[in-house]
């Protein structure tokens, strides 16, 4: 496999629940086939417009840029919220989706300069009713 072809995950780590029950949450939202330093510039793009859930008034939000990605700290009243973005090397993947090409996420939808879906991904699917 070349350095242009390896696939990334972009992982999301993030700070979710309140008080006692506060834990970290891990997901794998979208992966990008080309070069390590594409897949950074995608996650990049993904962190600066990225919105916790806490806490619900921020008071200062700081992006730190580390080796393998990105540190959000997102001051409360109250409480610090963390979101660790990350580039990691897809090794293996048992349900694997398809790759797109480099500078293309997935999955393939019509997107806002932001890079939220003009159309949501639940909408329109039958088994909601």
């Amino acid at each position: 496999m070349t350095a242009s072809s390896t696939t990334w995950g972009l992982v999301v780590e993030t700070t979710v629940g309140l008080g006692e029950g506060k834990h970290m949450e891990a997901s794998v939202p979208a992966y990008v086939t080309g070069t390590r330093e594409e897949a950074l510039a995608e996650l990049e793009r993904r962190a600066r417009a990225y919105t916790p859930e806490h806490p619900r008034s921020p008071r200062r939000r700081r992006l730190l840029r580390r080796t393998d990605g990105f540190l959000l700290v997102v001051d409360g009243a109250w409480q610090s919220y963390v979101t660790r973005f990350t580039v990691a090397e897809l090794v293996e993947d048992s349900t694997a989706p398809e790759a797109k090409p480099a500078g293309e996420v997935m999955p393939d939808v019509e997107r806002f300069d932001d890079g939220v879906p003009v159309r949501p991904a639940w909408l329109g699917r039958p088994d909601l009713g």
